[in-house]
């Protein structure tokens, strides 16, 4: 009881600068460094020769030696940067123990003053210790149920079913145990006491002596207490957002509700990854403050001023922290425009993300190919819509899927017997409703607008006719001159409209729209990726194209069970008409069942 109030003390004295500290440290972290790795890691792709990576070429890929280069210096930085946050959490809570209040500035500056002795020899070793201390402190987080990337099957059961493998892993797993056992205490001493890492390990041991296996114990207790807040959390969070969703159910739309609660679990998982570490290692300080008590060991608290800061010294922290937050912004700023342009879609296998396409935007209760049915698709959460262009007898690109405007129009004419103007006041919705009777054919290059006003990508399939003149030049034209390149994919049925394409514009994104697929469909060049109708898409042709890089969409996928076989088959894109219905399977194949069943649970009370 006295250690949990202890516990409560430390975490509570200094909170604020705490949550201050880990909070800018680790967004301007994110937000800088994040887009400066995927930065180089695509000229290190590029430089190695390779356009994608897949388990054919993976290894051949991480053996080049400008990978292997790379790689080491990635680590270097997630290690000096993981260092620097442990050493000063460790400050702020040794603030905490002697009850004296510590400022953000005097963190950063001892920090800074223990950071610079890791570079001597005596110190290498504490590289070591924090590559495998790093998943140990976030087990709480770690190891939860939430998590969008696995590990593939076989390799799993590779390992399972090899007992010497086993057996290796087990052992492993338990040497790291007795080491982090043994050295717990090591960084408390190094920063401290002034200890080389050496020193501060031999230390450490004499403090654990006789205590090893229960202060891993308790540490191990006290991550399981940390998952479980969490996960009460998360049930709690997901159970009003749920009850709100019922009782207004006018105000908060069925069809976002997966995106909501997705969004609350990024968030919930976002600040237990913030709070994880300090917690750890507040109950480690605990246990060395308590264990140094029990050796009548004298405690060594570090020496700071708490008062206020000299003119030169405040104006160095602002300008600081301004060139901080400078930084954070134009990283975070290049990150969501190229998140946002598609750059960094990494095809890579079993890191790839499975995305949502309307067909034709929300056509199953709007009017297909209108800016109603596009504006639908987009609050219902679509990543894509997909839609058709054709050309009409003054060539004007117009959305509209068939020939002849009899089905959604009335009129009884073919698209390349009427002008742009002929089409603008016809009624394109009273078909599916006399509601939508203000619905009207519109231009893509007015498409092409509202996708750039509300970052949401486009796959334009071209629907030749015969009829036309200079189809694929007068798409690949507004393209470009609308900077749309890298937000839309363009697709076709007709082979040669993507040769024509590629010819025009060789960095235009392509797809093959296929009803039936057979072969080494990989070997046509002009084919970035493959739209196949989803009952000839079987496991031998998603593997066949994912290992030469080749995306695949599958059309037009609406019932549960056909979209659960796309899930399951590993497709990239599920074209549909029931956006909801596929974003709720993908929701769920990305998470625990017991969340799923959590929420059917919920469903039912109501």
């Amino acid at each position: 009881m006295q250690n949990l109030k202890k516990f409560y003390q430390l975490l509570k004295f200094n909170f604020w600068t705490l949550i201050a500290f880990e909070s800018s440290f680790k967004l301007a972290s994110f937000f800088i460094f994040t887009p400066l790795f995927l930065k180089i890691f695509d000229f290190v792709l590029h430089l190695t020769g390779f356009q994608y990576l897949t388990l054919e070429n993976i290894f051949q890929f991480i053996f080049n030696p400008l990978t292997l280069l790379t790689l080491v210096i990635l680590l270097f930085c997630i290690l000096a940067y993981t260092i620097f946050d442990i050493i000063a959490i460790i400050i702020i809570l040794d603030a905490s123990a002697s009850q004296k209040t510590i400022k953000l500035f005097e963190v950063f500056r001892l920090t800074a003053k223990r950071y610079t002795t890791i570079i001597r020899p005596g110190n290498l070793a504490l590289a070591f210790f924090v590559l495998f201390l790093i998943p140990f402190l976030n087990f709480g987080i770690a190891s939860s149920f939430i998590s969008s990337i696995k590990i593939p099957e076989f390799i799993l059961d590779f390992i399972f079913q090899t007992p010497l493998l086993l057996t290796l892993l087990c052992l492993f797993i338990t040497g790291l145990v007795i080491l982090l056992a043994r050295w717990l205490y090591a960084l408390h001493y190094f920063v401290l006491y002034n200890l080389s890492f050496n020193q501060s390990r031999r230390q450490s041991l004499i403090l654990g002596k006789h205590h090893h296996l229960k202060d891993i114990l308790i540490l191990l207790g006290l991550q399981f207490a940390i998952f479980l807040i969490f996960f009460a959390v998360v049930m709690l969070g997901i159970f009003i957002i749920i009850s709100l969703d019922k009782i207004f159910a006018n105000l908060i739309l069925k069809s976002i509700l997966i995106s909501i609660i997705g969004l609350f679990l990024m968030i919930s998982i976002l600040i237990f990854s913030v709070l994880s570490v300090p917690i750890s290692y507040a109950g480690i300080s605990v246990l060395f403050y308590h264990h140094q008590q029990e050796l009548q060991q004298p405690p060594r608290h570090l020496h700071f001023s708490s008062a206020p800061l000299e003119p030169h010294l405040q104006h160095l922290l602002k300008l600081s922290l301004s060139s901080l937050v400078l930084l954070a912004i134009i990283g975070g700023s290049v990150l969501n425009y190229h998140l946002y342009r598609g750059d960094y879609n990494f095809n890579i296998e079993y890191l790839r993300t499975l995305e949502i396409t309307a067909h034709r935007g929300a056509s199953l209760n709007y009017p297909e190919n209108t800016m109603l049915a596009f504006t639908a698709a987009k609050a219902e959460g679509a990543n894509w819509i997909e839609l058709d262009v054709q050309q009409t007898s003054d060539g004007k690109l117009v959305v509209l899927h068939d020939h002849n405007l009899v089905r959604t129009t009335g009129m009884r004419q073919n698209i390349w017997q009427t002008t742009y103007t002929d089409l603008q006041n016809l009624d394109a919705g009273s078909f599916l409703s006399p509601e939508f009777k203000d619905a009207r054919i519109p231009l893509l290059e007015e498409v092409i607008s509202w996708a750039k006003r509300n970052t949401i990508k486009l796959n334009i399939e071209l629907k030749p006719h015969g009829h036309e003149t200079n189809l694929e030049q007068s798409v690949t034209n507004l393209i470009q001159t609308t900077n749309f390149t890298n937000s839309c994919v363009v697709s076709s049925q007709y082979y040669h409209v993507l040769e024509n394409l590629k010819n025009l514009n060789p960095n235009l994104q392509t797809v093959y729209v296929m009803s039936i697929a057979y072969g080494d469909l990989y070997t046509l060049p002009a084919a970035d990726s493959f739209s196949i109708e989803a009952r000839n898409i079987t496991p031998r042709l998603v593997n066949s194209l994912h290992d030469h890089g080749k995306d695949i969409y599958a059309w037009t996928v609406n019932s549960s069970e056909n979209i659960q076989r796309m899930i399951d088959l590993g497709v990239d894109n599920i074209i549909t008409d029931d956006v909801p219905l596929a974003k709720q399977l993908v929701f769920a194949s990305k998470n625990s069942n017991f969340i799923n069943e959590y929420i059917k649970f919920i469903n039912n009370l109501f």
